[in-house]
């Protein structure tokens, strides 16, 4: 023989049930769409999604050959004490808006990472922040290890700049694009260039990208 429930007791149970159910979809997390993941590439290695202009692998090879030439010259290399070295701004001459510095960013990094001792980069960008820190040193507001009235910020033996010179081709068929990544070493006394090297790179894609 069949017990029949209650209708409140059965009202009851049904919502139970439901929030029970409620409660197991949303311990699943968020469902996001279906599509292609986020996937990491090595910044020396070109990705899925490029275009005809500066790449990460363009970057990386770039700087890494103007480390390497650069330590190899006789002004670093054979310098009794290590060259101090500033970086000036690097022109940008192509048709894609790039963050241009970023480049002797890296160079400086390299050569830093790799190259210790050999030379030393000023910071001559931290300018504004080095000499309030003076200031605060000679009134009296900061304590100094040394006599804060002895300026010591050093003066440049050489200026590293560069510059990003492109060519672009547009058809039917496509776009061509060719880079040329000059850097030069400069004497900061003489303005004798002591030292010079560039990197070409061309390419071709059926369609343009969009660089920020």
């Amino acid at each position: 023989m069949k017990t029949k429930l209650p209708v409140t007791t059965l009202i009851l149970a049904l919502g139970a049930g439901a929030l029970l159910l409620s409660g197991c979809s949303t311990s699943k997390g968020v469902q996001y769409p279906s599509g292609v993941p986020v996937v990491e590439v090595n910044p020396d290695e070109r990705g899925s999604v490029a275009g005809t202009g500066v790449e990460s692998q363009d970057l990386v090879s770039v700087t890494d050959k103007m480390a390497r030439s650069i330590v190899g010259i006789p002004q670093i290399s054979a310098a009794a004490t290590p060259p101090r070295i500033v970086l000036n701004p690097v022109d940008n001459n192509t048709r894609f808006a790039i963050n241009k510095d970023i480049f002797l960013t890296r160079i400086r990094i390299e050569l830093n990472r790799k190259a210790t001792g050999k030379v030393v980069f000023l910071a001559r960008d931290q300018m504004a922040a080095l000499e309030r820190e003076q200031q605060l040193k000679k009134s009296g507001q900061v304590t100094a290890s040394s006599d804060p009235n002895t300026v010591e910020f050093k003066g440049a033996d050489y200026f590293l700049t560069g510059k990003l010179s492109g060519m672009s081709t547009r058809t039917s068929q496509g776009i061509s694009d060719y880079i040329l990544y000059s850097f030069q070493l400069i004497n900061a006394r003489t303005s004798e260039i002591v030292w010079e090297d560039a990197a070409e790179i061309k390419k071709q894609g059926l369609e343009d990208a969009s660089y920020r």
